[in-house]
């Protein structure tokens, strides 16, 4: 390990010492120098992502933009930070729809209650030539888990799910062994998702909140499998 290398782990530690005694708690999950303005990056463990000096002097809670490439650095940052290892995903706790050759794909966390969830299954109808996989997510509301039970019992899932989502018929009661749902939200804490619908593309990027077709359109074509 270099001089160079040492005093920068001994200002991250500094740094990281400093936040945790602003904060009064250990909620510190990482530090790291940018290469801008000599500031420090601090990720909180909420998922937050704020910026110091080197003596915590100030704290910045904002965005970082590049002044030549216009690019919105912190923006970057969150979404390379909230990526997910998408093959790590147990596909077999979704709701799968496959529509035309499917090629393309598409994880959703969605809670059967949520108003952003029933825009998005509008836009989702549209699409062609994509799989996706919805994984019940209920986090709103006692009558969330019971729709989501519901669905997940149905004999055909996705057309329970599809039939409540966009054409707002309930789902009949049924049971059945509906651990899967439990599961799925204990995922989504996991994976810090806590909004729906929360989109995951196959390169893991992450997709906080509604976005209408062709927008999602331009992401899924922007995707690049390593």
């Amino acid at each position: 390990m270099s001089v160079l290398t040492v005093g920068v782990q001994a200002s991250e530690d500094a740094v990281r010492k400093g936040m945790e005694a602003f904060i009064g708690a250990p909620a510190v999950d990482s530090v790291a120098k940018t290469p801008y303005g000599g500031l420090y990056e601090v990720v909180l463990k909420s998922g937050e992502l704020v910026y110091t000096d080197d003596k915590v002097s100030f704290i910045v809670d904002g965005r970082v933009i590049d002044a030549q490439t216009r690019k919105d650095m912190t923006q970057a940052r969150l979404n390379q930070l909230s990526a997910i290892d998408f093959a790590s995903l147990p596909l077999d706790q979704a709701i799968k729809q496959v529509k035309g050759n499917g090629k393309r794909v598409i994880a959703s966390f969605e809670d059967p209650n949520c108003g952003y969830c029933k825009r998005l299954g509008k836009e989702l109808a549209q699409m062609k030539d994509v799989t996706i996989y919805t994984f019940l997510y209920p986090i709103l509301s006692p009558d969330s888990t019971t729709k989501s039970r519901n669905i997940w019992c149905a004999k055909d899932r996705a057309k329970a799910w599809n039939d409540w989502i966009v054409d707002a018929k309930v789902p009949a009661a049924s049971e059945c062994d509906a651990a899967a749902v439990d599961r799925n939200v204990a995922l989504g804490q996991k994976l810090k998702i806590n909004g729906t619908p929360t989109l995951f593309l196959a390169d893991g990027s992450r997709i906080g909140g509604y976005v209408p077709a062709a927008e999602l359109e331009k992401a899924l074509s922007a995707v690049v499998l390593k």
